[in-house]
Protein backbone atom coordinates (compact mmCIF):
# COMPACT_ATOMS: atom_id res chain seq x y z
CA UNK A 1 0.00 0.00 0.00
CA UNK A 2 3.06 2.43 1.09
CA UNK A 3 4.70 2.25 -2.24
CA UNK A 4 1.21 2.55 -4.48
CA UNK A 5 0.75 5.86 -2.23
CA UNK A 6 4.01 6.84 -3.16
CA UNK A 7 3.50 6.21 -6.62
CA UNK A 8 0.62 8.18 -7.47
CA UNK A 9 1.45 11.06 -5.44
CA UNK A 10 4.72 11.30 -7.37
CA UNK A 11 2.88 11.15 -10.37
CA UNK A 12 0.02 14.16 -9.17
CA UNK A 13 3.02 16.10 -8.12
CA UNK A 14 4.73 15.84 -11.41
CA UNK A 15 1.36 16.66 -13.44
CA UNK A 16 0.67 19.42 -11.15
CA UNK A 17 4.24 20.90 -11.79
CA UNK A 18 4.02 20.67 -15.42
CA UNK A 19 0.34 22.38 -14.97
CA UNK A 20 2.42 25.25 -13.03
CA UNK A 21 5.12 25.54 -15.75
CA UNK A 22 2.47 25.51 -18.54
CA UNK A 23 0.25 28.32 -16.82
CA UNK A 24 3.77 30.06 -16.33
CA UNK A 25 4.44 30.57 -19.86
CA UNK A 26 1.06 31.03 -20.60
CA UNK A 27 2.22 34.45 -19.05
CA UNK A 28 5.39 35.23 -19.66
CA UNK A 29 6.13 33.95 -16.54
CA UNK A 30 9.62 31.50 -15.50
CA UNK A 31 8.00 28.38 -13.41
CA UNK A 32 11.06 28.92 -11.15
CA UNK A 33 9.29 31.72 -9.73
CA UNK A 34 5.94 30.10 -8.38
CA UNK A 35 5.90 28.36 -5.22
CA UNK A 36 4.44 24.97 -5.24
CA UNK A 37 2.50 25.11 -1.55
CA UNK A 38 1.06 21.39 -1.10
CA UNK A 39 -1.69 21.39 1.15
CA UNK A 40 -2.24 18.59 3.96
CA UNK A 41 -4.88 19.58 5.48
CA UNK A 42 -7.17 16.20 4.64
CA UNK A 43 -4.26 13.68 4.52
CA UNK A 44 -2.23 11.51 7.05
CA UNK A 45 1.45 11.28 7.42
CA UNK A 46 2.04 8.41 5.07
CA UNK A 47 0.57 10.39 2.34
CA UNK A 48 2.86 13.90 3.88
CA UNK A 49 5.67 11.42 3.95
CA UNK A 50 5.61 10.43 0.16
CA UNK A 51 5.37 14.36 -1.26
CA UNK A 52 8.21 14.82 0.84
CA UNK A 53 9.99 11.66 -0.92
CA UNK A 54 8.65 13.22 -4.17
CA UNK A 55 10.67 16.27 -3.80
CA UNK A 56 7.78 19.20 -2.43
CA UNK A 57 9.79 21.34 0.02
CA UNK A 58 6.34 23.42 0.75
CA UNK A 59 3.74 22.16 2.86
CA UNK A 60 0.85 24.24 4.26
CA UNK A 61 -1.55 23.43 6.92
CA UNK A 62 -4.87 25.27 7.72
CA UNK A 63 -5.33 24.05 11.50
CA UNK A 64 -2.63 24.80 13.82
CA UNK A 65 -3.36 21.05 15.60
CA UNK A 66 -1.96 19.63 12.26
CA UNK A 67 1.03 21.97 11.69
CA UNK A 68 1.73 20.84 15.65
CA UNK A 69 1.25 17.21 14.64
CA UNK A 70 3.41 16.70 11.39
CA UNK A 71 6.02 19.50 11.96
CA UNK A 72 6.99 17.23 14.83
CA UNK A 73 6.52 14.17 12.98
CA UNK A 74 9.01 15.51 10.32
CA UNK A 75 11.31 17.52 12.08
CA UNK A 76 14.45 16.34 11.08
CA UNK A 77 13.92 16.90 7.08
CA UNK A 78 14.13 19.65 5.34
CA UNK A 79 10.21 21.14 5.42
CA UNK A 80 9.18 24.52 5.04
CA UNK A 81 5.95 25.05 7.06
CA UNK A 82 3.41 27.40 5.60
CA UNK A 83 0.56 28.29 7.79
CA UNK A 84 -2.59 29.35 5.65
CA UNK A 85 -5.41 28.96 7.75
CA UNK A 86 -6.92 31.10 10.36
CA UNK A 87 -4.49 31.52 13.03
CA UNK A 88 -6.34 32.29 16.88
CA UNK A 89 -3.97 34.38 18.67
CA UNK A 90 -4.03 31.87 21.64
CA UNK A 91 -2.24 29.28 19.35
CA UNK A 92 0.37 31.87 17.87
CA UNK A 93 3.30 30.93 20.25
CA UNK A 94 3.40 27.01 19.40
CA UNK A 95 2.93 27.92 15.47
CA UNK A 96 5.28 30.29 15.04
CA UNK A 97 8.55 28.53 16.08
CA UNK A 98 7.64 26.08 13.05
CA UNK A 99 6.36 28.42 10.07
CA UNK A 100 8.65 29.51 7.70
CA UNK A 101 5.65 31.80 6.62
CA UNK A 102 2.40 32.48 8.05
CA UNK A 103 0.11 33.36 5.31
CA UNK A 104 -3.17 34.36 7.09
CA UNK A 105 -1.75 37.96 8.87
CA UNK A 106 -5.95 38.44 8.68
CA UNK A 107 -6.23 41.67 11.41
CA UNK A 108 -4.16 44.36 13.43
CA UNK A 109 -4.91 42.05 16.56
CA UNK A 110 -3.33 39.11 15.46
CA UNK A 111 -0.30 41.02 13.81
CA UNK A 112 0.12 42.62 16.78
CA UNK A 113 0.23 39.29 18.97
CA UNK A 114 2.94 37.70 16.00
CA UNK A 115 5.02 40.85 17.00
CA UNK A 116 4.54 40.37 20.66
CA UNK A 117 5.70 36.52 20.82
CA UNK A 118 8.18 36.62 17.94
CA UNK A 119 9.93 39.78 20.65
CA UNK A 120 13.40 38.42 21.53
CA UNK A 121 13.81 35.99 18.31
CA UNK A 122 16.73 36.92 15.95
CA UNK A 123 14.75 36.81 12.82
CA UNK A 124 11.04 38.81 12.57
CA UNK A 125 7.96 36.37 11.42
CA UNK A 126 7.75 36.62 7.88
CA UNK A 127 3.64 36.75 6.69
CA UNK A 128 1.23 37.76 4.23
CA UNK A 129 -1.54 40.28 4.46
CA UNK A 130 -4.95 38.03 4.39
CA UNK A 131 -7.49 39.96 2.25
CA UNK A 132 -10.78 39.45 1.66
CA UNK A 133 -11.04 40.35 -1.88
CA UNK A 134 -14.29 39.06 -3.03
CA UNK A 135 -15.86 40.40 0.22
CA UNK A 136 -17.74 37.22 1.33
CA UNK A 137 -18.96 37.42 4.74
CA UNK A 138 -17.97 34.03 5.92
CA UNK A 139 -13.65 34.83 5.23
CA UNK A 140 -11.31 36.23 7.13
CA UNK A 141 -9.33 39.19 6.32
CA UNK A 142 -8.71 43.06 6.00
CA UNK A 143 -11.23 44.60 3.46
CA UNK A 144 -9.32 46.04 -0.06
CA UNK A 145 -9.63 49.30 1.74
CA UNK A 146 -8.60 48.65 5.28
CA UNK A 147 -5.03 47.40 3.73
CA UNK A 148 -3.84 50.36 3.17
CA UNK A 149 -4.27 52.11 6.49
CA UNK A 150 -2.66 48.69 8.24
CA UNK A 151 0.33 49.22 6.15
CA UNK A 152 1.66 51.87 8.50
CA UNK A 153 0.40 50.49 11.55
CA UNK A 154 2.44 47.05 10.64
CA UNK A 155 5.26 48.79 9.16
CA UNK A 156 5.66 50.25 12.65
CA UNK A 157 6.01 46.58 14.36
CA UNK A 158 9.99 45.44 14.87
CA UNK A 159 9.43 41.79 14.62
CA UNK A 160 7.26 41.22 11.87
CA UNK A 161 8.19 40.98 8.27
CA UNK A 162 5.62 41.48 5.67
CA UNK A 163 6.47 39.97 2.46
CA UNK A 164 2.89 40.00 -0.14
CA UNK A 165 -0.87 39.53 0.13
CA UNK A 166 -3.04 36.37 0.35
CA UNK A 167 -6.75 35.98 -1.00
CA UNK A 168 -8.82 33.33 -1.92
CA UNK A 169 -11.33 33.56 -4.96
CA UNK A 170 -14.72 33.79 -4.10
CA UNK A 171 -16.59 30.58 -2.30
CA UNK A 172 -19.36 30.31 -5.46
CA UNK A 173 -17.60 31.54 -7.64
CA UNK A 174 -16.58 29.94 -11.25
CA UNK A 175 -12.98 30.34 -13.31
CA UNK A 176 -13.78 33.55 -14.81
CA UNK A 177 -15.03 35.45 -11.58
CA UNK A 178 -11.74 33.55 -9.61
CA UNK A 179 -9.87 35.54 -12.34
CA UNK A 180 -11.41 38.43 -11.55
CA UNK A 181 -10.45 38.16 -7.66
CA UNK A 182 -6.85 37.11 -8.47
CA UNK A 183 -6.61 40.32 -10.85
CA UNK A 184 -7.84 42.35 -8.25
CA UNK A 185 -5.14 41.79 -5.86
CA UNK A 186 -2.70 41.70 -8.20
CA UNK A 187 -3.71 45.38 -8.83
CA UNK A 188 -4.53 46.68 -5.67
CA UNK A 189 -0.68 45.32 -5.02
CA UNK A 190 0.18 47.57 -7.42
CA UNK A 191 -1.57 50.38 -6.16
CA UNK A 192 -0.10 50.01 -2.41
CA UNK A 193 3.29 49.75 -4.10
CA UNK A 194 3.13 53.13 -5.43
CA UNK A 195 2.93 54.46 -1.57
CA UNK A 196 4.41 51.76 0.87
CA UNK A 197 6.24 52.45 3.66
CA UNK A 198 9.20 51.52 4.45
CA UNK A 199 9.85 48.01 5.36
CA UNK A 200 6.92 46.45 3.88
CA UNK A 201 7.02 44.31 1.21
CA UNK A 202 5.22 43.46 -1.41
CA UNK A 203 6.05 40.40 -3.45
CA UNK A 204 4.40 37.68 -3.20
CA UNK A 205 1.14 36.87 -4.32
CA UNK A 206 -0.66 33.64 -2.86
CA UNK A 207 -3.62 33.01 -4.44
CA UNK A 208 -4.98 30.22 -6.24
CA UNK A 209 -5.78 26.58 -5.03
CA UNK A 210 -6.45 23.33 -7.01
CA UNK A 211 -9.53 24.08 -8.72
CA UNK A 212 -8.08 27.80 -9.95
CA UNK A 213 -4.32 27.70 -9.19
CA UNK A 214 -3.42 27.70 -13.19
CA UNK A 215 -5.77 30.78 -13.64
CA UNK A 216 -4.06 32.32 -10.52
CA UNK A 217 -0.34 31.76 -11.94
CA UNK A 218 -1.77 33.95 -15.03
CA UNK A 219 -2.85 36.71 -12.65
CA UNK A 220 0.72 37.23 -10.94
CA UNK A 221 0.47 34.18 -8.04
CA UNK A 222 3.78 33.92 -6.53
CA UNK A 223 2.96 31.28 -3.98
CA UNK A 224 -0.20 28.53 -4.93
CA UNK A 225 -1.65 26.44 -2.27
CA UNK A 226 -2.52 22.96 -3.75
CA UNK A 227 -4.37 20.44 -1.61
CA UNK A 228 -6.34 18.11 -3.55
CA UNK A 229 -5.36 17.36 -6.79
CA UNK A 230 -2.07 15.73 -5.62
CA UNK A 231 -4.09 13.18 -3.83
CA UNK A 232 -6.35 11.99 -6.79
CA UNK A 233 -6.49 8.50 -6.58
CA UNK A 234 -4.21 7.83 -3.74
CA UNK A 235 -5.37 4.06 -2.50
CA UNK A 236 -6.84 4.50 1.24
Amino acid sequence: MAKAVEQCIAANLAGVRQQVADAAARSGRDADDITLVAVTKYVGLLETEALIAAGCRDLGESRPQGLWAKAAAFADLDVRWHMIGHLQRNKVRRSLPLTWLTHSGDSLRLIDEIDRVTLGDVEPTRILLEVNISGDAAKHGFSPTEVEDALPVVAELPHVAVQGLMAMAGLDGDRDSARRDFAALRDLRDRLRRNCPAGIGLDELSMGMSRDFQVAIEEGATLVRVGSALFEGVPR
